[in-house]
């Protein structure tokens, strides 16, 4: 109870000197444009941050310009930037100046980085990925995170994804028969995100960690895929207290923090918690699984599901023979596999569930998608990977889908020092100067705006807000390769840039790509009367409604004749 009064005596005086400190202390950031604050303690955190939160940030888009100010705690200054100059710098020439979170420790020491760095969306991220997923890639910081990439980046490359297409197929037809049971009697109404979910789950259980975890052989909640998906709604009304972690997260031990977890009386706590343990068990399990059949030999690995070829299969024996800074440990492969089984399966599902929603409102779309698919595949088994890949309708498709609807929205960082973050546009200031350049203060809160970027009319035209598949397929205008976008798939942000790009990017193409033209050839999708609502909290998810909380985006689905 003590040490507990002594953190709530330190929020208070943080409170006090904040008050103080911001009254007179003028920002370098005090001319760019931006909102009034919402509220002098949060600013604008809860309508931005909140699954409700697009039409704040679309009013912030329509507004103002590529880079916006908005407050944070007790109006302390955030930008949201989606100027592609800007994110150049933050996400490729400057990243590890735009880090993504600080350490506690440094500011009580140095009384440097002011506290509201720790309660940035920034610290927010940096909180859930630790807590979610351990120590892995989605929460390592600097040198540690560089290091973890390079171990992880050779089993994610183009020629380990051509050993996957059979596994993958292998997946999908199996979903397709257990669809077409589903609808054999005529149209019926089917929630295609459990069954995304569900296929996204066994595609990353057997292609990256040689595991099976579902059948696909019938219409069932699967536990673990139900604990998945429920993550983010689950944890979402908390995500404004785990900003003050960092606040209290030096009191006593692990166990003693998780005792006090335990026992306060709320149920959706109590239901996250069970969610991250489920996740650590399993993948302790699977680890324990993989490491008694390497030590059986190659044979007994190539008798299991995944034959060896999987990505934890390659990443463990690698890992055998390492040593010193490039072996890593027990907790960093849990974290990990951890990591990889819901990147791969929640954001891909979402993506999934999307293209198949917008398919199923654009009928002739859907049709021109499944005659090239028909064709390509013609008498063969399934489409082999480069054809895959280079299928121009498809590809269009995807892209155009994930550019509008990204499944991640935005992503945040935080300066570690003082940087000159130069603009490729001028920026009007509130006096009316024009700037060039801004000078951000160490401690800012930057906003990636993945989303705000893909959809800038100024970037791609006055028709940028509508889906239109066919602008991938004649060249992109001239505003779009000239802004240089940092993001490494497509001229977009969607899967990010730099040191902290989606490893695992071609995978999930693959993943899509296979389920899209086993699903589009079989089955025809159509919208159902039900209105799906795509809920913003890190990661988009649909549910019926807008104030429902249950993952839902049912379609009517039927047999193509």
């Amino acid at each position: 109870m003590a040490l507990l009064q002594i953190a709530l005596g330190l929020l208070v005086t943080w409170a006090v000197w904040a008050v103080i400190r911001k009254s007179q202390h003028r920002s370098p950031l005090d001319n760019v444009p931006g909102p009034t604050a919402a509220s002098w303690f949060v600013g604008d955190l809860e309508r931005f941050y909140g699954r409700h939160g697009w039409p704040f940030q679309k009013e912030l888009l329509s507004s103002y310009g590529p880079v916006v100010k908005f407050s944070a705690f007790f109006g302390s200054p955030m930008l949201y930037v989606y100027d592609p100059k800007a994110l150049h710098h933050i996400v490729v020439k400057d990243q590890y100046i735009y880090e993504e979170t600080s350490i506690f420790i440094e500011w009580v020491f140095r009384s440097v980085v002011p506290l509201t760095v720790f309660l940035t969306d920034g610290c927010l991220l940096n909180s859930f990925n630790s807590l979610a997923f351990g120590d892995s890639l989605l929460s390592s910081l600097g040198e540690r995170h560089r290091r973890q990439r390079k171990i992880l980046n050779p089993v994610f490359n183009t020629n380990h994804m051509r050993y996957m297409v059979p596994t993958f197929y292998r997946i999908t037809n199996q979903l397709r028969k257990a669809l077409s049971n589903e609808v054999k009697d005529g149209q019926h109404e089917i929630d295609m995100l459990s069954w995304m979910t569900r296929a996204a789950l066994e595609l990353v259980g057997q292609g990256g960690l040689g595991y099976s975890f579902d059948p696909l052989d019938r219409d069932w909640k699967n536990p673990f895929a139900e604990d998945l998906k429920a993550l983010v709604p689950t944890m979402s009304p908390y995500f404004f207290w785990m900003r003050f972690l960092p606040l209290v997260s030096w009191i006593g031990t692990a166990a003693f923090q998780r005792r006090v977890l335990e026992m306060l009386p709320l149920p959706s706590l109590q239901r996250t918690i069970q969610i991250i343990d489920t996740m650590e068990n399993k993948s302790k399990e699977i680890l324990a699984q993989k490491r008694a059949l390497l030590s059986q030999g190659d044979m007994a690995l190539e008798q299991q599901v995944g034959e060896g070829k999987d990505i934890m299969s390659v990443l463990l024996r690698e890992n055998m023979q390492a040593s010193g800074d490039e072996k890593m440990s027990d907790t960093e492969l849990l974290g990990h596999m951890t990591a990889l089984i819901f990147a791969a399966m929640d954001t891909t599902s979402g993506a999934l569930a999307h293209i198949l929603q917008v398919l199923s409102e654009h009928p002739d779309a859907q049709e021109k998608l499944r005659q090239e698919i028909k064709t390509a595949r013609g008498d063969q088994e399934y489409i082999e990977y480069d054809e895959l890949m280079n299928l121009p309708y498809l590809e269009a498709v995807c892209r155009e889908t994930l550019r509008l609807y990204s499944p991640t929205t935005v992503m945040t960082r935080v300066t570690t020092k003082d940087v000159l973050m130069p603009l490729s546009t001028p920026l009007r200031g509130r006096d009316g100067t024009m700037m060039n350049e801004l000078v951000v203060p160490e401690g800012t809160g930057i906003v990636i705006g993945i989303l705000a970027y893909n959809i800038d009319p100024a970037i791609w035209g006055p028709d940028a807000h509508l889906w239109k598949p066919e602008r991938w397929l004649e060249p992109l205008p001239g505003t779009v390769t000239n802004a240089h976008a940092p993001g490494i798939y497509s001229n977009l942000m969607t899967f990010l840039g730099g040191g902290r790009a989606c490893i695992g990017f071609k995978f999930a193409q693959l993943e899509m790509k296979a389920v899209l033209s086993v699903l589009l050839e079989h089955f025809k999708f159509s919208p159902s009367d039900k209105e799906v609502y795509w809920n913003w909290a890190g990661i988009q998810f649909p549910t019926i409604g807008k104030e429902s909380t249950e993952t839902k985006m049912p379609l009517r689905v039927e047999l193509v004749h």
